[in-house]
């Protein structure tokens, strides 16, 4: 067990002008999870701190947030991985702050509803399922992992600079479906993502693959993406 001074991201738009940290004296052991501080501080020492969790487990992607300046889950972030006696906790950057640690998701999500992320096939229907091979279904697999909590997007600088660029979230659920052989709307989201606030929006700075906490290969995608678009097929 060690004493750890964690540090936490404060505003209520109610009663504060603008944002403050409050500070807390913990005592942590190594398996310890960030959320099993914030936890601790809401039930025993400050029940208006406010954040996002649901499963815990790493599954629902609610509780994304900035821990020592980086992206991360806090039902996943262990203190044996941080390194020093001070942990910074903030909210995920380039959406605006509701209360704490809880930000406003909706513009994240308009980007990821308009590259029409559900299946498209209006052929017809085959009688018991649609067949696809290991091989065609490994195409996508990787993108398919994603749980949607934005650690990705909002590590984005070109995000950050400009909130319509539809983000690495958006590009990742696009390629699940443009890849997918049983899906016919490939041409449709290309088109979409064909734009100024589109794929080419990306500066392949690799931000986006290195907060993604499924390890998903996001940069990568995007480039798949890129390449689809330029090249008019999905080989």
């Amino acid at each position: 067990m060690k004493k750890i001074t964690l540090k936490l991201f404060r505003y209520n738009p109610e009663t504060d002008t603008k944002p403050h940290y409050d500070t807390y004296k913990l005592e942590v052991e190594p398996t310890d999870r960030v959320l099993d501080l914030l936890e601790r501080i809401k039930g025993y020492e400050d029940g208006t701190l406010s954040f996002r969790r649901s499963c815990a487990h790493g599954v629902c992607g609610s509780c994304a947030m900035r821990v020592n300046g980086e992206n991360k889950l806090a039902c996943k972030t262990l203190m044996q991985d941080l390194s020093g006696n001070k942990v910074v906790v903030e909210p995920i950057l380039g959406l605006p702050v509701k209360k704490d640690l809880i930000v406003d998701m909706e513009p994240f999500f308009i980007n990821y509803k308009s590259v029409m992320p559900y299946f498209i096939n209006n052929g017809s229907q085959p009688e018991k399922e649609h067949i696809q091979s290991i091989e065609e279904q490994e195409r996508f697999d990787d993108t398919a992992k994603c749980i949607l909590c934005g650690a990705c997007t909002t590590s984005c600088p070109s995000f950050w600079s400009n909130d319509e660029y539809v983000g690495p979230a958006a590009i990742v659920n696009a390629h699940r479906f443009i890849f997918d052989s049983r899906d016919q709307g490939a041409a449709e989201r290309l088109q979409i993502l064909n734009d100024q606030f589109g794929v080419y929006r990306c500066r392949t700075i690799f931000n986006c693959t290195v907060a993604c906490p499924r390890e998903i290969e996001i940069t990568k995608a995007i480039g798949e993406v890129k390449k689809a678009i330029a090249s008019g097929n999905l080989e």
